[in-house]
């Protein structure tokens, strides 16, 4: 009856609690009760859908009704408006390293028509040109390319050995950076803005070392068989020695720049001759050397180069001002700069055989000429020893310092020895003295300037 009462006014039955069978451990709940996987037939139709699993439940791989989140699909969370930075950095990647692969091969294929009008000459006055020695000129056919060797992308070099009164030959064939755009462009710009950087521009420097009368210092032999053999073949042949002088023609445009950057230039005086064009002027040490070097078909030779001729330079001083005695040694050189012309049509190299080949036959020139007179020579002999003199004085006052510093840090050490073995009130008695000492020097020195 109470039950009824109860339920009629809305009071709550009792629950009956379950008796507490372990107080010692807590409540957990139950396990879910395993579900069977789920194991779609072979049949398309019948494929799975989201209702037909727990939320528990993983989907199964590969069923084709459950679609993708927008993480998996890029085209519909990403826009090309994403992609700008990439849009113009690739195609600026792209653009350098097209013109880096062009300008390397622009630069190659221009070395190689320069080897390939030259090398002719060459092999004519030189008995091995090029590194290889096993080969010839016909060994290359028609591709002298295999003659000069890379140095770096703008710059390549080749060798000549093998002909009377010349040891060897250096050239060099410098070009510009067609493979560094940038850098090139920024040269240009620098060199109209400051006098001081000279603009890019493409050059052949060939360097003639001379044998002066050394051919047995400097013909390497390997064993005394071949030591008797060279004596004997270098009995017979003329003296390849010269008289010691520093004479050039120089392109006006160049000869600010070269007494700069040149020592041996910086002992000339410039003069013009009347036999040259307008443009070039001779540097020399003496009139008479001048006289005897300024022929008429390094005249000719000259005036065909035109404006790709630069500067042709006999030596003996080196090109960085020597700091010491030893670099000061004289070493007899030829030296010809010229120009490249633009176009890389053989034909283009034609005006500036003339001196080329000039240049080539200089040393036997010099041999048979160059030998001036007594008071010529003594005159170009004192500027060399004024020079040796500075050299020496600067390099004496170096030793003397040198001396000093070394006698300082003895003294230095043989007081601190002694200092060492004082007390602590005997030394501070001895510093005592020290600063007095100073301090007496000082005021005589300041005495003296008054």
């Amino acid at each position: 009856m109470g039950d009824f009462f109860r339920s009629l006014f809305g009071s709550p039955k009792p629950i009956a609690s379950e008796p507490n069978t372990d107080d010692d451990f807590a409540d957990f709940p139950s396990s879910p009760s395993p579900t069977p996987i789920y194991n779609p037939p072979p049949d398309s139709s019948s494929a799975p859908t989201a209702a037909s699993f727990p939320e528990h439940e993983t989907l199964p791989t590969g069923a084709a009704a459950i679609p993708y989140t927008k993480w998996y699909r890029v085209w519909e969370r990403t826009s090309p408006r994403d992609f700008y930075a990439e849009a113009a950095i690739i195609p600026f990647i792209v653009l350098l390293t097209a013109l880096h692969i062009w300008g390397r091969r622009k630069n190659k294929r221009k070395a190689g028509i320069w080897i390939a009008a030259h090398a002719p000459s060459l092999e004519r006055e030189f008995a091995s040109v090029g590194f290889d020695k096993r080969k010839g000129l016909a060994d290359y056919g028609e591709d002298f390319s295999g003659l000069l060797k890379v140095k770096t992308a703008q710059e390549y070099v080749t060798y000549a050995t093998g002909r009377q009164n010349v040891a060897f030959v250096d050239l060099k064939v410098k070009l510009l950076k067609r493979y560094n755009p940038l850098t090139l462009f920024l040269e240009t710009v620098l060199s109209f803005l400051f006098e001081s950087i000279q603009p890019p521009k493409e050059v052949m420097e060939a360097t003639i070392y001379a044998f002066d009368g050394k051919e047995r210092d400097l013909v390497p032999v390997k064993s005394k068989a071949e030591l008797d053999a060279k004596d004997s073949r270098f009995k017979g042949l003329p003296n390849s020695g010269f008289d010691a002088c520093v004479w050039a023609i120089v392109h006006k445009e160049q000869m600010k720049g070269l007494r700069a950057e040149r020592y041996d230039v910086s002992l000339t005086a410039t003069k013009d001759h009347k036999s040259l064009p307008q443009w070039a002027s001779v540097m020399s040490e003496s009139a008479e050397v001048t006289e005897t070097l300024l022929t008429k078909g390094l005249l000719e030779a000259v005036e065909k180069a035109g404006d790709a001729f630069e500067y042709l330079i006999v030596t003996d001083q080196p090109v960085d001002k020597p700091l010491k005695l030893n670099e000061a040694t004289p070493r007899k050189r030829v030296i010809l700069s010229l120009r490249l012309p633009t176009s890389t049509h053989p034909s283009a190299y034609e005006p500036t055989m003339p001196i080329f080949e000039y240049f080539l036959k200089m040393p036997d020139i010099l041999v048979a000429t160059a030998h001036f007179r007594g008071e010529v020579t003594r005159k170009i002999r004192a500027t060399r020893e004024e020079e040796s003199k500075k050299l020496k004085k600067a390099d004496e006052g170096e030793k003397a310092e040198e001396r000093r510093l070394e006698a300082e840090k003895k003294k230095k050490e043989i007081r601190d020895t002694r200092l060492k073995g004082l007390s602590a009130e005997e030394q501070r008695k001895f510093l005592e003295r020290e600063r007095e000492k100073g301090q007496k020097k000082q005021e005589k020195k300041m005495s003296r300037k008054a």
